[in-house]
């Protein structure tokens, strides 16, 4: 079926959706608690995306625990199928996105709003693209292992960084309308994937970091504007 989803939290797309089969999780079986089962699982998840960029049609649960030197079994004890193994790559992605915007917020904190929102988008892009081949593989499988839950998660703790470091921008008087910055981080968020899906070259990336800079610094002064 089509449908249109969200990802990266806020930006939609329409993509073909196909239905996980019933009872299936997405799920991890268990979480490493000591090192010597967080190597195992670090190496598992390496693995699953080297096998992932050789074509998501090679990706079995046998090649992932070849590339990766453990045993099926042992990948079974933290994975019950290749879904799992995928959705777990994919909310370490996720994960690494968000950090890398909360980090940036906190930054930011305090300078100009043109500062800040330059801080952020960079710091955004530069994320989504240190693995331009990562990230377009995972746009692509993301509907089917639980994708659009993960983002929406994403997507939350993205816009409240946002929020609390424009609070402290000198410019803004009053809180940041929400809604405002949902907008701008779907703009931020669309813009990053239709760029890797265009090819995402040197050039390109480059651009993309100038121009988006521009456009989130243009759209934010010009709401606050509209609200005096």
């Amino acid at each position: 079926m089509c449908a249109t989803i969200s990802y990266e939290g806020s930006f939609t797309f329409g993509i073909r959706i196909v239905r996980a089969a019933a009872g299936r999780t997405f799920q991890p079986r268990k979480t490493p608690v000591q090192t010597r089962a967080a190597v195992t699982v670090g190496a598992i998840s390496e693995a699953t995306i080297q096998v992932l960029l050789d074509g998501l049609e090679r990706l079995t649960t046998t090649r992932v625990a070849e590339r990766a030197g453990v045993s099926v079994g042992t990948l079974y004890q933290y994975y019950p199928n290749k879904q799992a193994l995928l959705f777990a790559v994919l909310a370490e992605h996720l994960d690494k996105v968000a950090g890398a915007v909360e980090t940036a917020c906190v930054q930011a904190r305090q300078k100009p709003l043109a500062d800040m929102l330059k801080t952020v988008v960079e710091a955004f892009v530069d994320a989504k693209m240190e693995r331009t081949d990562i990230s377009l593989a995972l746009y692509q499988i993301a509907a089917d292992v639980g994708g659009p839950a993960l983002a929406q998660r994403m997507g939350l703790r993205s816009r409240k960084a946002l929020e609390g470091m424009l609070q402290t921008a000198p410019e803004i008087e009053s809180p940041p309308d929400p809604f405002a910055i949902e907008m701008m981080f779907a703009a931020m968020a669309g813009s990053t994937r239709y760029v890797l899906e265009s090819g995402a070259s040197p050039a390109m990336s480059r651009n993309l970091r100038r121009h988006l800079v521009v456009l989130c610094q243009s759209y934010m002064t010009a709401q606050l504007a509209h609200r005096r």
